[in-house]
Protein backbone atom coordinates (compact mmCIF):
# COMPACT_ATOMS: atom_id res chain seq x y z
CA UNK A 1 0.00 0.00 0.00
CA UNK A 2 3.07 2.44 1.00
CA UNK A 3 6.84 2.82 0.97
CA UNK A 4 7.38 1.45 4.49
CA UNK A 5 10.87 3.08 4.40
CA UNK A 6 10.00 6.68 3.51
CA UNK A 7 6.79 6.07 5.39
CA UNK A 8 8.86 6.02 8.74
CA UNK A 9 12.07 7.92 7.50
CA UNK A 10 11.56 10.03 10.87
CA UNK A 11 9.45 8.19 12.84
CA UNK A 12 10.29 6.81 16.69
CA UNK A 13 12.50 3.75 16.57
CA UNK A 14 9.48 2.20 18.47
CA UNK A 15 6.99 3.05 16.31
CA UNK A 16 8.86 1.88 13.22
CA UNK A 17 9.64 -1.97 15.58
CA UNK A 18 5.97 -2.20 16.22
CA UNK A 19 4.72 -1.60 13.30
CA UNK A 20 7.40 -3.71 11.11
CA UNK A 21 6.14 -7.19 14.08
CA UNK A 22 4.58 -9.99 12.98
CA UNK A 23 3.83 -8.84 9.46
CA UNK A 24 5.42 -10.81 7.16
CA UNK A 25 3.23 -12.16 4.41
CA UNK A 26 1.40 -14.82 5.95
CA UNK A 27 1.11 -12.98 9.23
CA UNK A 28 -2.47 -12.85 10.30
CA UNK A 29 -3.83 -9.74 10.16
CA UNK A 30 -3.29 -7.88 13.55
CA UNK A 31 -6.17 -7.19 15.99
CA UNK A 32 -7.18 -3.35 14.29
CA UNK A 33 -9.91 -3.25 16.41
CA UNK A 34 -8.26 -3.35 20.04
CA UNK A 35 -5.96 -0.49 18.76
CA UNK A 36 -6.70 3.23 19.71
CA UNK A 37 -6.34 5.47 16.81
CA UNK A 38 -2.94 7.18 16.23
CA UNK A 39 0.85 6.48 15.20
CA UNK A 40 1.22 2.67 15.71
CA UNK A 41 -2.39 2.04 14.31
CA UNK A 42 -1.29 4.39 11.40
CA UNK A 43 1.56 2.33 11.23
CA UNK A 44 0.02 -1.25 10.95
CA UNK A 45 -2.52 -0.32 8.34
CA UNK A 46 0.46 0.74 6.47
CA UNK A 47 2.55 -2.24 6.44
CA UNK A 48 -0.99 -4.37 5.65
CA UNK A 49 -0.99 -5.75 2.09
CA UNK A 50 -4.47 -4.99 1.05
CA UNK A 51 -3.91 -7.86 -1.80
CA UNK A 52 -3.45 -10.77 0.62
CA UNK A 53 -7.15 -9.86 2.35
CA UNK A 54 -10.15 -11.40 2.96
CA UNK A 55 -13.18 -9.90 2.38
CA UNK A 56 -14.27 -10.32 6.07
CA UNK A 57 -10.45 -8.68 6.64
CA UNK A 58 -11.41 -5.57 4.25
CA UNK A 59 -13.81 -4.26 6.04
CA UNK A 60 -12.32 -4.64 9.70
CA UNK A 61 -9.13 -2.69 7.67
CA UNK A 62 -12.29 -0.07 6.57
CA UNK A 63 -13.48 0.60 9.74
CA UNK A 64 -9.73 1.20 10.83
CA UNK A 65 -9.02 3.73 8.16
CA UNK A 66 -12.56 5.50 9.58
CA UNK A 67 -10.96 5.82 13.11
CA UNK A 68 -8.06 7.01 11.83
CA UNK A 69 -9.64 9.75 8.83
CA UNK A 70 -11.79 10.44 12.23
CA UNK A 71 -8.54 10.78 14.72
CA UNK A 72 -6.54 12.99 11.69
CA UNK A 73 -9.97 15.46 11.21
CA UNK A 74 -10.14 15.76 14.95
CA UNK A 75 -6.07 16.97 15.35
CA UNK A 76 -6.85 19.43 12.28
CA UNK A 77 -9.47 21.10 13.85
CA UNK A 78 -7.77 21.60 16.95
CA UNK A 79 -5.05 23.02 14.97
CA UNK A 80 -7.52 25.36 13.32
CA UNK A 81 -8.36 26.37 17.03
CA UNK A 82 -4.83 26.94 17.71
CA UNK A 83 -4.08 29.18 14.72
CA UNK A 84 -7.05 31.48 15.94
CA UNK A 85 -5.22 31.30 19.78
CA UNK A 86 -2.25 32.67 18.31
CA UNK A 87 -4.44 35.78 16.58
CA UNK A 88 -6.41 36.14 19.20
CA UNK A 89 -2.82 36.75 21.87
CA UNK A 90 -2.16 39.76 19.30
CA UNK A 91 -5.67 41.40 18.36
CA UNK A 92 -8.07 43.22 20.65
CA UNK A 93 -10.79 43.31 18.42
CA UNK A 94 -12.63 39.89 19.09
CA UNK A 95 -14.43 40.58 15.45
CA UNK A 96 -11.27 41.35 13.66
CA UNK A 97 -9.37 38.58 15.23
CA UNK A 98 -12.21 36.23 13.89
CA UNK A 99 -11.69 37.21 10.61
CA UNK A 100 -7.65 37.22 10.55
CA UNK A 101 -7.94 33.73 11.62
CA UNK A 102 -10.22 32.60 9.06
CA UNK A 103 -7.67 34.39 6.22
CA UNK A 104 -5.06 32.92 7.88
CA UNK A 105 -6.79 29.14 7.21
CA UNK A 106 -8.27 29.97 4.15
CA UNK A 107 -4.93 30.94 2.49
CA UNK A 108 -2.65 28.01 3.98
CA UNK A 109 -5.15 25.29 2.92
CA UNK A 110 -6.74 27.15 -0.35
CA UNK A 111 -10.25 27.50 1.14
CA UNK A 112 -12.98 29.58 0.20
CA UNK A 113 -13.63 32.64 2.55
CA UNK A 114 -17.15 31.14 3.98
CA UNK A 115 -15.68 26.99 3.75
CA UNK A 116 -12.65 28.70 6.47
CA UNK A 117 -15.23 30.41 8.21
CA UNK A 118 -17.29 27.45 8.88
CA UNK A 119 -14.45 25.33 9.64
CA UNK A 120 -12.96 27.79 12.14
CA UNK A 121 -16.51 27.98 13.63
CA UNK A 122 -17.05 24.23 14.02
CA UNK A 123 -13.22 23.72 15.42
CA UNK A 124 -14.07 26.66 17.96
CA UNK A 125 -17.49 24.93 19.00
CA UNK A 126 -16.08 21.64 19.18
CA UNK A 127 -13.07 22.96 21.44
CA UNK A 128 -15.17 25.94 23.62
CA UNK A 129 -18.56 24.56 23.38
CA UNK A 130 -18.63 20.38 22.94
CA UNK A 131 -15.37 19.28 24.11
CA UNK A 132 -17.05 16.28 24.71
CA UNK A 133 -17.79 15.89 20.96
CA UNK A 134 -14.19 16.50 19.84
CA UNK A 135 -12.97 13.71 22.34
CA UNK A 136 -15.09 11.22 20.56
CA UNK A 137 -14.06 12.35 17.47
CA UNK A 138 -9.99 12.23 18.18
CA UNK A 139 -10.70 8.81 19.75
CA UNK A 140 -12.39 7.30 16.50
CA UNK A 141 -15.37 6.51 18.23
CA UNK A 142 -17.48 9.32 15.48
CA UNK A 143 -16.70 10.65 12.34
CA UNK A 144 -16.61 13.89 11.11
CA UNK A 145 -20.27 13.76 9.61
CA UNK A 146 -21.72 12.88 13.04
CA UNK A 147 -19.39 15.56 14.81
CA UNK A 148 -21.29 17.83 12.41
CA UNK A 149 -24.74 16.56 12.87
CA UNK A 150 -24.13 16.96 17.73
CA UNK A 151 -22.66 20.67 17.33
CA UNK A 152 -25.00 21.75 14.84
CA UNK A 153 -27.94 20.42 16.01
CA UNK A 154 -27.40 21.71 19.38
CA UNK A 155 -26.04 25.63 18.42
CA UNK A 156 -28.97 26.80 19.34
CA UNK A 157 -29.45 25.99 22.88
CA UNK A 158 -27.13 27.14 25.91
CA UNK A 159 -23.61 25.68 26.05
CA UNK A 160 -25.28 24.13 29.67
CA UNK A 161 -27.88 22.35 27.82
CA UNK A 162 -26.09 21.14 24.81
CA UNK A 163 -23.26 19.54 27.11
CA UNK A 164 -26.49 17.86 28.86
CA UNK A 165 -27.75 16.70 25.39
CA UNK A 166 -24.46 15.69 24.30
CA UNK A 167 -23.74 13.48 27.76
CA UNK A 168 -27.24 11.76 26.84
CA UNK A 169 -26.11 10.50 23.45
CA UNK A 170 -22.42 10.00 23.78
CA UNK A 171 -22.99 6.33 24.29
CA UNK A 172 -25.45 5.91 21.37
CA UNK A 173 -23.49 8.11 19.02
CA UNK A 174 -21.07 5.64 17.73
CA UNK A 175 -23.99 3.06 16.78
CA UNK A 176 -26.16 5.59 14.55
CA UNK A 177 -26.16 6.69 11.03
CA UNK A 178 -26.15 10.75 10.93
CA UNK A 179 -29.83 10.44 9.87
CA UNK A 180 -30.75 8.42 13.38
CA UNK A 181 -28.46 10.54 15.37
CA UNK A 182 -30.14 13.56 13.95
CA UNK A 183 -33.50 12.33 15.43
CA UNK A 184 -32.54 11.47 18.71
CA UNK A 185 -30.70 14.83 18.51
CA UNK A 186 -34.11 16.61 18.30
CA UNK A 187 -35.60 14.53 20.15
CA UNK A 188 -32.62 15.32 23.22
CA UNK A 189 -33.31 18.97 22.38
CA UNK A 190 -36.68 19.52 23.22
CA UNK A 191 -36.86 17.30 26.16
CA UNK A 192 -33.89 19.19 27.81
CA UNK A 193 -35.87 22.47 27.50
CA UNK A 194 -39.62 22.07 26.25
CA UNK A 195 -40.89 25.33 26.48
CA UNK A 196 -37.53 26.88 24.97
CA UNK A 197 -38.52 23.50 21.88
CA UNK A 198 -41.99 25.07 21.59
CA UNK A 199 -41.21 28.96 21.15
CA UNK A 200 -38.85 28.02 18.40
CA UNK A 201 -41.22 25.77 16.28
CA UNK A 202 -43.91 28.68 17.13
CA UNK A 203 -41.57 31.72 15.72
CA UNK A 204 -40.34 29.25 12.84
CA UNK A 205 -43.74 28.70 11.86
CA UNK A 206 -45.17 32.18 11.69
CA UNK A 207 -42.64 32.95 9.07
CA UNK A 208 -44.28 29.98 7.05
CA UNK A 209 -43.70 30.56 3.10
CA UNK A 210 -43.03 29.06 -0.32
CA UNK A 211 -40.49 30.13 -2.36
CA UNK A 212 -39.98 29.32 -6.21
CA UNK A 213 -36.68 29.98 -7.74
CA UNK A 214 -34.71 28.96 -11.30
CA UNK A 215 -33.01 26.03 -11.78
CA UNK A 216 -29.59 26.02 -13.80
CA UNK A 217 -31.33 23.13 -16.73
CA UNK A 218 -34.58 25.65 -17.50
CA UNK A 219 -36.44 24.22 -14.81
CA UNK A 220 -37.54 25.55 -11.55
CA UNK A 221 -38.11 25.15 -7.81
CA UNK A 222 -40.65 24.90 -5.61
CA UNK A 223 -40.16 25.27 -1.75
CA UNK A 224 -42.39 24.90 1.06
CA UNK A 225 -40.95 26.43 4.19
CA UNK A 226 -41.63 25.86 7.76
CA UNK A 227 -44.71 24.47 7.93
CA UNK A 228 -46.17 22.55 10.21
CA UNK A 229 -44.56 19.01 10.67
CA UNK A 230 -47.85 17.05 10.77
CA UNK A 231 -49.34 18.27 7.93
CA UNK A 232 -46.02 17.68 5.63
CA UNK A 233 -46.24 14.90 6.74
CA UNK A 234 -49.98 13.61 5.54
CA UNK A 235 -49.50 15.59 2.76
CA UNK A 236 -46.15 13.04 1.55
CA UNK A 237 -48.12 9.88 2.58
CA UNK A 238 -50.68 11.39 0.28
CA UNK A 239 -48.27 11.85 -2.43
CA UNK A 240 -46.86 8.61 -2.24
CA UNK A 241 -49.95 6.67 -1.63
CA UNK A 242 -51.35 8.21 -5.13
CA UNK A 243 -48.07 7.64 -6.68
CA UNK A 244 -48.18 3.80 -6.08
CA UNK A 245 -51.55 3.45 -7.35
CA UNK A 246 -50.29 5.43 -10.61
CA UNK A 247 -47.85 2.94 -11.25
CA UNK A 248 -49.52 0.12 -13.52
CA UNK A 249 -48.07 -1.65 -16.27
CA UNK A 250 -46.61 0.11 -18.82
CA UNK A 251 -45.85 3.13 -16.95
CA UNK A 252 -42.45 4.42 -18.11
CA UNK A 253 -41.97 7.18 -15.37
CA UNK A 254 -39.74 6.46 -12.17
CA UNK A 255 -41.49 6.89 -8.77
CA UNK A 256 -40.00 10.25 -8.55
CA UNK A 257 -41.32 11.67 -11.83
CA UNK A 258 -44.75 10.38 -10.42
CA UNK A 259 -44.84 11.61 -7.14
CA UNK A 260 -43.78 15.15 -8.96
CA UNK A 261 -46.16 14.92 -11.51
CA UNK A 262 -48.79 14.27 -8.49
CA UNK A 263 -47.77 17.14 -6.59
CA UNK A 264 -48.05 19.62 -9.49
CA UNK A 265 -51.88 18.07 -10.20
CA UNK A 266 -52.89 18.43 -6.51
CA UNK A 267 -51.25 22.06 -6.09
CA UNK A 268 -53.51 22.21 -10.02
CA UNK A 269 -56.63 20.98 -8.64
CA UNK A 270 -56.56 18.77 -11.02
CA UNK A 271 -56.46 15.63 -9.24
CA UNK A 272 -58.67 13.48 -6.58
CA UNK A 273 -56.96 10.96 -4.00
CA UNK A 274 -57.47 10.05 -0.44
CA UNK A 275 -56.06 11.47 2.13
CA UNK A 276 -52.90 10.93 3.80
CA UNK A 277 -51.76 8.19 6.64
CA UNK A 278 -49.52 9.98 9.98
CA UNK A 279 -47.99 7.28 12.34
CA UNK A 280 -47.98 9.05 15.70
CA UNK A 281 -46.30 7.66 18.51
CA UNK A 282 -46.65 9.61 21.44
CA UNK A 283 -46.71 8.71 25.48
CA UNK A 284 -49.72 8.97 27.75
CA UNK A 285 -48.35 11.38 29.90
CA UNK A 286 -48.24 13.95 27.05
CA UNK A 287 -51.17 12.89 25.95
CA UNK A 288 -53.14 13.24 29.10
CA UNK A 289 -50.76 16.74 29.20
CA UNK A 290 -48.88 15.26 32.37
CA UNK A 291 -45.65 16.32 30.96
CA UNK A 292 -44.09 17.72 27.24
CA UNK A 293 -41.95 14.74 26.21
CA UNK A 294 -41.84 14.88 22.54
CA UNK A 295 -43.98 12.64 20.32
CA UNK A 296 -42.78 11.20 17.14
CA UNK A 297 -44.11 11.13 13.28
CA UNK A 298 -43.18 8.79 11.11
CA UNK A 299 -40.77 9.68 8.76
CA UNK A 300 -39.92 13.19 10.16
CA UNK A 301 -38.78 12.77 13.55
CA UNK A 302 -39.39 14.28 16.88
CA UNK A 303 -41.82 17.21 17.37
CA UNK A 304 -42.87 19.14 19.97
CA UNK A 305 -45.59 18.18 22.29
CA UNK A 306 -48.17 20.54 20.90
CA UNK A 307 -48.25 18.71 17.91
CA UNK A 308 -48.47 15.36 19.12
CA UNK A 309 -51.45 16.11 21.30
CA UNK A 310 -52.76 18.26 18.23
CA UNK A 311 -52.54 15.10 15.78
CA UNK A 312 -53.91 12.92 18.34
CA UNK A 313 -57.29 15.20 18.92
CA UNK A 314 -57.82 15.91 15.26
CA UNK A 315 -60.54 14.69 13.35
CA UNK A 316 -60.18 15.12 9.75
CA UNK A 317 -60.09 14.03 6.31
CA UNK A 318 -57.14 11.42 5.86
CA UNK A 319 -56.06 9.05 8.59
CA UNK A 320 -54.68 9.36 11.96
CA UNK A 321 -52.81 6.10 13.17
CA UNK A 322 -51.48 6.58 16.81
CA UNK A 323 -49.96 4.55 19.46
CA UNK A 324 -49.71 5.37 23.27
CA UNK A 325 -46.83 4.00 24.94
CA UNK A 326 -46.01 3.91 28.76
CA UNK A 327 -43.41 6.63 29.52
CA UNK A 328 -41.48 4.01 31.80
CA UNK A 329 -41.49 1.23 29.86
CA UNK A 330 -42.31 2.08 26.38
CA UNK A 331 -44.77 -0.57 26.63
CA UNK A 332 -47.87 -0.03 23.91
CA UNK A 333 -51.16 1.19 25.82
CA UNK A 334 -53.55 1.76 22.46
CA UNK A 335 -53.26 1.81 19.33
CA UNK A 336 -55.92 2.96 16.53
CA UNK A 337 -57.11 5.12 13.89
CA UNK A 338 -58.90 8.04 13.53
CA UNK A 339 -60.77 6.65 10.71
CA UNK A 340 -61.26 3.37 10.31
CA UNK A 341 -59.39 1.47 7.79
CA UNK A 342 -59.59 -1.55 5.77
CA UNK A 343 -56.28 -3.01 6.86
CA UNK A 344 -55.49 -6.47 8.39
CA UNK A 345 -55.17 -6.07 12.72
CA UNK A 346 -52.01 -8.25 12.22
CA UNK A 347 -50.60 -5.62 9.77
CA UNK A 348 -51.23 -2.51 12.37
CA UNK A 349 -50.06 -4.72 14.92
CA UNK A 350 -46.40 -5.18 13.36
CA UNK A 351 -46.64 -1.93 12.13
CA UNK A 352 -47.12 -0.82 15.77
CA UNK A 353 -44.60 -2.63 16.98
CA UNK A 354 -42.13 -1.64 14.69
CA UNK A 355 -42.66 1.72 13.66
CA UNK A 356 -39.41 1.64 10.57
CA UNK A 357 -37.80 -0.81 8.37
CA UNK A 358 -35.61 -3.29 10.52
CA UNK A 359 -32.78 -3.45 8.10
CA UNK A 360 -30.04 -1.29 10.22
CA UNK A 361 -29.98 2.67 10.03
CA UNK A 362 -32.75 2.76 7.81
CA UNK A 363 -35.30 4.97 8.71
CA UNK A 364 -38.66 4.49 6.02
CA UNK A 365 -41.30 4.79 7.89
CA UNK A 366 -43.28 1.25 7.99
CA UNK A 367 -46.28 2.41 6.47
CA UNK A 368 -44.03 2.47 3.40
CA UNK A 369 -42.50 -0.95 3.86
CA UNK A 370 -43.01 -4.34 2.21
CA UNK A 371 -44.43 -6.93 5.50
CA UNK A 372 -41.51 -9.61 4.84
CA UNK A 373 -41.93 -13.12 6.45
CA UNK A 374 -38.55 -13.43 8.40
CA UNK A 375 -39.40 -17.72 7.88
CA UNK A 376 -40.21 -17.33 3.90
CA UNK A 377 -43.89 -18.34 3.33
CA UNK A 378 -42.43 -20.97 0.55
CA UNK A 379 -40.72 -22.40 3.62
CA UNK A 380 -43.95 -22.72 6.08
CA UNK A 381 -43.23 -19.36 7.50
CA UNK A 382 -46.15 -18.31 9.22
CA UNK A 383 -48.33 -14.90 8.38
CA UNK A 384 -48.66 -13.62 12.02
CA UNK A 385 -47.15 -10.96 14.19
CA UNK A 386 -44.32 -12.48 15.15
CA UNK A 387 -42.80 -13.94 11.74
CA UNK A 388 -43.37 -10.17 9.86
CA UNK A 389 -41.18 -7.63 10.09
CA UNK A 390 -41.31 -4.06 7.60
CA UNK A 391 -38.87 -3.87 5.29
CA UNK A 392 -38.45 -1.10 2.94
CA UNK A 393 -38.41 -2.25 -0.99
CA UNK A 394 -34.57 -1.27 -1.36
CA UNK A 395 -34.03 -3.44 1.96
CA UNK A 396 -36.31 -6.49 1.12
CA UNK A 397 -34.36 -6.64 -1.70
CA UNK A 398 -31.26 -7.33 -0.25
CA UNK A 399 -32.86 -9.86 2.21
CA UNK A 400 -33.46 -12.18 -1.09
CA UNK A 401 -30.32 -11.49 -2.18
CA UNK A 402 -27.90 -13.29 0.51
CA UNK A 403 -28.94 -11.22 3.76
CA UNK A 404 -30.50 -12.92 6.71
CA UNK A 405 -31.93 -11.60 10.12
CA UNK A 406 -33.65 -12.88 12.57
CA UNK A 407 -35.65 -11.56 15.50
CA UNK A 408 -33.92 -11.32 19.06
CA UNK A 409 -35.48 -12.07 22.60
CA UNK A 410 -35.54 -8.64 23.62
CA UNK A 411 -37.58 -7.36 20.20
CA UNK A 412 -34.21 -6.31 18.33
CA UNK A 413 -33.07 -7.60 14.83
CA UNK A 414 -29.89 -9.44 14.71
CA UNK A 415 -28.60 -8.81 10.67
CA UNK A 416 -25.92 -11.30 8.94
CA UNK A 417 -24.46 -10.06 5.72
CA UNK A 418 -23.30 -11.41 2.28
CA UNK A 419 -20.18 -11.76 3.82
CA UNK A 420 -20.76 -13.27 7.15
CA UNK A 421 -20.72 -9.95 9.69
CA UNK A 422 -23.48 -9.61 11.84
CA UNK A 423 -24.96 -6.01 12.97
CA UNK A 424 -27.84 -5.47 15.29
CA UNK A 425 -30.63 -3.38 14.86
CA UNK A 426 -34.73 -2.27 15.53
CA UNK A 427 -37.44 -0.92 14.19
CA UNK A 428 -38.18 1.38 17.03
CA UNK A 429 -38.18 5.41 16.53
CA UNK A 430 -34.75 6.76 16.42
Amino acid sequence: MFDRDELFHDAPDEVVAAAYADVAPSAPLPPLDEMEPGPLLAARLACIDDTTLTPQERLRVLKAQQRMASHFAAQMLRSMAAVSDCIDAVEDDPQLAAESSAAEIRTALRLTRRTADSELSFALDLRRRLPAVWRLLAAGDIDRRRAWVLVKGTEHLTVAAARRVVDRLVGEAPHLTTGQLGARLRRACLEVDPEEGRDRYHTAVTDRRVVSEAGVDGTAHLFGLDLPPHRVAAITRRINRMARSLRRDGESRTMDQIRADVFLDLLAGRSEGAGGVVDLQVDLDTLAQLSDHPGDLAGYGPVVADIARQVAEEQQRGEWRFAVRDPESGAVLSTGLTRRRPDAATQRRVKTRDPGCVFPGCRMPAEDCDLDHMTPYGESGATSVTNLAPLCRHDHRLRNVGWAYRRLDTGDYEWTSRLGLTYHTSGRSP
